[in-house]
């Protein structure tokens, strides 16, 4: 398995090629739109591709071990080279920036980037949503520098409140009451509202699916449920170890009964339902059964400058070498539009509808989870 992912990765570095720069150069008008009338609203900013935890759906021990080869710190963009692109993103209508990793936390000096990127602007003037997903194991040592520097909320993943689950999908021996204590404090500085992603899998965490509803109910936190997702190769993934949304709901609310919330926002990942006492929400995130690539308005970029347009990518396009080629802000700018608008990635969408060979090409090709962050 571990020679899979480093062909994989040599591959990445065969195929990813530097955008072209088109001949005619545009002004952004904030409008940007692909071919399938999604407008660029949000960004992904993968930081690191290193990780303290090793969960079974991410980045399983097995492939990721001892002599695993992450990226050499020169590979990774600088804070000055990311907050370049963020701008020129910002430029074309993007308004909420979410820092991720591996875990993001990692690396070195981070509130500096978030200080960088807490200065830029919407098109209208507006300060952009600026949010992170962390595993939480640095979360309490860290929130008051992270609020300070201008991060608004974080995005807390927890899989179950049983230590033996959870430890069982962290795999690095890390305590459930570490990641609460990391909560609390994060609340406590302000960095909310805080939301809490529990990816759940079949046979290993699904028993925690009340539990975790009943701990978080009526708390100042949003849970969420997210749908154990094919996301790269090196997870194993199998279509029946996939507990649909709708079999969370259902068990859920035989207990807690549960109402149907609209959508806060159209692109909206997590389908919103409420207590019926009004003791708060839930969310789930349909990414298998209920592909939502109609309304996706998100683009990510990897921690060595890819451009992908779908999280479940098998190739990405290389903007640190426009960077680093010193191409100006109005070519990278008129290259990210030309590449936005040929966007038509729909996977989720086509999943069930293609052949059991084609499935099986995309799912040994697609870009890890670990690499471009969820």
């Amino acid at each position: 398995m571990a020679e899979k992912i480093i062909m994989m990765t040599e591959q990445r570095a065969d195929t990813d090629r530097a955008p072209a720069i088109p001949a005619q150069l545009e002004t952004p008008t904030g409008l940007l739109s692909d071919r399938l009338a999604r407008p660029l609203h949000d960004l992904r900013i993968s930081v690191t591709d290193r990780c303290n935890f090793r969960c079974v759906y991410c980045m399983p021990k097995a492939v990721f071990d001892n002599n695993y080869q992450y990226l050499p710190h020169t590979s990774l963009l600088s804070f000055e080279e990311i907050t370049r692109l963020a701008r020129l993103f910002v430029d074309h209508g993007v308004e909420k920036l979410r820092i991720t990793g591996g875990e993001p936390l990692l690396r070195k000096n981070i509130e500096r980037l978030i200080g960088m990127l807490a200065e830029l602007k919407t098109i209208s003037g507006k300060p952009l949503d600026l949010t992170l997903t962390t595993n939480a194991s640095l979360l309490a040592r860290k929130a008051q520098s992270l609020k300070d520097a201008g991060l608004q909320r974080v995005t807390v993943s927890l899989d179950a409140l049983d230590n033996d689950t959870f430890r069982r999908m962290n795999d690095v021996d890390f305590s459930v009451d570490d990641v609460l204590k990391g909560i609390d404090v994060a609340h406590q500085v302000g960095l909310g509202p805080i939301k809490i992603n529990m990816v759940v899998k079949g046979g290993m965490n699904d028993q925690e699916i009340v539990p975790m509803a009943r701990h978080f109910r009526g708390s100042p936190y949003i849970l969420r449920f997210i749908e154990y997702m094919d996301v790269g190769a090196s997870n194993g993934w199998k279509l029946d170890e996939v507990i649909p949304s709708a079999e969370v709901v259902r068990r859920i609310s035989a207990e807690m009964p549960l109402q149907p919330v609209a959508a806060n926002y159209t692109g909206e990942t997590a389908s919103r339902w409420r207590y019926a006492d009004g003791s708060g929400e839930i969310g789930v995130i349909s990414s298998v059964t209920q592909a939502f690539c109609a309304d996706c308005t998100r683009a990510r970029l990897s921690t060595e400058g890819k451009l992908y347009t779908c999280l479940f990518a098998t190739s990405g396009h290389d903007l640190r070498a426009l960077l680093r080629a010193g191409r100006s802000d109005a070519e990278i700018s008129s290259a990210l539009a030309q590449l936005w608008r040929a966007r038509g990635d729909r996977y989720s969408e086509l999943r069930t509808s293609q052949t059991e060979a084609f499935k099986r090409e995309r799912s040994a090709n697609k870009v890890e989870m670990s690499y471009i962050g969820g």
